[in-house]
């Protein structure tokens, strides 16, 4: 039973990173606000970065790294953000990114949200 309720609780919690994110239109984006390299720390000083290239309206090419995790994806941009793999890049009106990755402990084998703060270099 205890497994049932992991199961659930962390397709909950995969769930909650799309859920207001869906209603509107994909609209072109400016692409000078997305592309480049971003970087950032997750709160156990993992690094990552997501580099943003060839933004054509609302499509955006999309490579992400954070440890040995290496994602590369075409995406649509969405209400300021897009998703890639386990992430949720979402552009912020200060300039900076805000970005969520659904991560699972190996200790305990239970899933969570890591939020961390990215930087254009």
């Amino acid at each position: 039973m205890a497994d049932l309720w992991s199961i659930i609780s962390a397709n909950y919690k995969a769930v909650g990173l799309n859920t207001n994110l869906m209603t509107g239109k994909y609209v072109n984006v400016d692409p000078n606000a997305y592309e480049g390299i971003w970087s950032g720390k997750y709160a156990n000083n993992t690094k990552f970065t997501v580099t943003i290239s060839e933004i054509n309206g609302f499509k955006a090419k999309v490579r992400y790294q954070s440890g040995s995790t290496l994602q590369y994806q075409e995406v649509l941009i969405k209400n300021n953000s897009f998703r890639i793999g386990d992430s949720r890049f979402t552009l912020q009106p200060n300039g900076m990114a805000e970005v969520k990755t659904v991560t699972k402990d190996a200790a305990t084998g239970t899933s969570y949200i890591d939020t961390a703060y990215a930087k254009r270099s």
